[in-house]
């Protein structure tokens, strides 16, 4: 039995038809259409009080072939991102690896010629001991005072054991890309990698009712310049992947299970090489809930919900651009990122200048939704 016959899932689907994009579920292998009135954007289903009875119970229509979407050979059907009007967000330097791997980027000033030194100068300093620090304790804050008096306090130490989580804007509504889609790289870098995460959908009231997979691309070499370009380093075209569906809390399918997950991801290069990582949800620092209470609440308000990608552990240090110089992307890589209960997203690395211009945003949906008289 697919893990999709397991679950409640929750999608978007372009169909070369043209109009609105159709919210879809899966049942028993087909994609079904469930765009209603009632219900027209996944942000409706994810705003009422049980979306996943709501979601279960729905009536459709079948659109397309669960394979064939998957494998993007579906006859006039796409996937999108499973997501429409929500914000969406990123934790950044959750996990203890990659937050040293933050702190040589900021020493090494975006030069990855410099990353493996740097590497070992560090944790020769500080070893793994910040792996059982909770962040912001009285533990915590000694190490801090002893980093500083060594001199190799960063701003990234600071979000990741202090007392505050990193939380950024990712990318716009409507702005993310699904499975099977081209992911952007600005032109400036020559130093990036994927960031295989979970992302967390959690509704206006900041309530988690289910998840999906993420890519936080990201850019090494530019936020290793200056944290005042994490704008530029995280958000470009088709630099943030999400899918390839949302898969919506039920008896079966828990946040306690989410913070059990391995996330796995692999790299195959166009030159042969490959690359295989993996991020331990049970390794991460601060909680799913701590980090969405850090994004939402009597401080933020998203109206129309959001979503949060958690950060990753994995830390891109196996050389391909160079001895020392650790992981970076070539165009035309294949990153596929997966879980058992989520299923696997997989995109293909492009310049975010040639990969295709986000043109259709909220005006277009409103406006298509009403042609069709669904508002």
């Amino acid at each position: 039995m697919s893990i999709y016959d397991e679950g409640i899932f929750l999608g978007r689907v372009r169909l070369s038809e043209g109009g609105h994009p159709r919210i879809v579920t899966l049942r028993g292998g087909k994609a079904i259409d469930i765009t209603s009135k009632t219900a027209p954007t996944v942000r409706d289903i994810c705003e009422m009080d049980d979306p996943t009875g709501y979601v279960r119970s729905a009536t459709g229509t079948p659109i397309a072939d669960l394979d064939a979407l998957l494998s993007g050979t579906a006859k006039g059907a796409t996937l999108l991102s499973p997501i429409d009007l929500q914000a969406v967000k990123a934790s950044g330097v959750t996990f203890v690896v990659s937050l040293l791997e933050r702190v040589i980027e900021e020493q090494a000033k975006g030069d990855a010629s410099r990353a493996d030194a740097l590497r070992q100068d560090i944790l020769g300093l500080i070893g793994d001991d910040l792996s059982d620090l909770e962040p912001g304790s009285d533990a915590a804050m000694a190490v801090k005072a002893k980093l500083i008096e060594r001199g190799v306090w960063s701003q990234y130490l600071e979000v990741g054991i202090g007392p505050d989580a990193e939380i950024f804007t990712k990318c716009q509504p409507m702005a993310s890309v699904g499975h099977g889609a081209d992911i952007g790289l600005h032109p400036v870098s020559s130093w990036n990698n994927p960031e295989p995460e979970v992302a967390m959908v959690v509704t206006s009231h900041g309530r988690i009712i289910g998840a999906t997979l993420g890519n936080d691309v990201n850019l090494r070499d530019v936020e290793g310049r200056s944290a005042l370009l994490l704008g530029k380093a995280k958000d470009n075209n088709a630099s943030a992947a999400l899918g390839p569906f949302i898969r919506l809390f039920d008896d079966g399918f828990t946040l306690d299970m989410v913070k059990a997950m391995d996330i796995a991801l692999e790299v195959k290069g166009q030159d042969g090489f490959v690359l295989n990582g993996a991020s331990s949800m049970s390794q991460i620092s601060r909680s799913p809930e701590s980090l969405v209470a850090a994004a939402i609440g009597d401080h933020h308000q998203y109206p129309d919900g959001l979503v949060l990608y958690l950060g990753t552990m994995f830390a891109p240090v196996q050389d391909r651009g160079g001895e020392g110089k650790g992981f970076t992307h070539k165009l035309g890589d294949t990153v596929t990122i997966s879980t058992p209960s989520l299923g696997a997203l997989v995109n293909t690395v492009r310049l975010s200048t040639e990969c295709p211009a986000w043109t259709y945003g909220t005006r277009s949906l409103m406006a298509d939704l009403a042609k069709a008289g669904l508002l």
